[in-house]
């Protein structure tokens, strides 16, 4: 595992107290609207009127800080013929300026749950940590619970 993002931030480093209780479904909406217009690619047009510019902090481990970290990330996973899908979101919770997302789609080819947690700002998304995890087909998984 990667100790460290490429903008030094780790994957757990970051604020933990709930602010903005009072915005939560407001939050909650942008979160889902961000998901289905961008990771699902409804409408990818729309990615910068999320963000606060380039300001925007990633915990995960192999994507910089900024939009700009986001779009060389992307790029490399073109250049390198990895797909990255997401096709299914599951859930969106939330409370106060954090919201979580419960997706799933394909890494590789390989059904993949994606667990993204978001820090909203100001109505705009300002952080970000996942947890990305392959999905085993059904005669590998040792119960029958759903990732979702």
């Amino acid at each position: 595992m990667e100790e460290r993002t490429p903008s030094h931030h780790t994957m757990i480093d970051g604020p933990v107290t709930i602010k903005d209780s009072d915005k939560t479904d407001a939050n909650k909406a942008l979160v889902r609207s961000y998901v289905e217009n961008i990771l699902l690619g409804k409408n990818p047009d729309l990615l910068v009127s999320y963000f606060d510019g380039d300001n925007y902090i990633q915990h995960s481990p192999h994507i910089a800080d900024g939009l700009s970290g986001l779009h060389a990330a992307l790029q490399d996973l073109r250049e390198n013929k990895i797909e990255f899908q997401y096709t299914h979101l599951h859930q969106v919770i939330g409370q106060g300026d954090f919201v979580l997302t419960g997706s799933e789609g394909l890494l590789d080819g390989q059904p993949t749950a994606f667990y993204d947690l978001f820090r909203v700002e100001n109505g705009k998304i300002a952080e970000h940590w996942d947890v990305i995890e392959a999905i085993l087909p059904a005669e590998k998984r040792k119960n029958s619970n759903s990732r979702f």
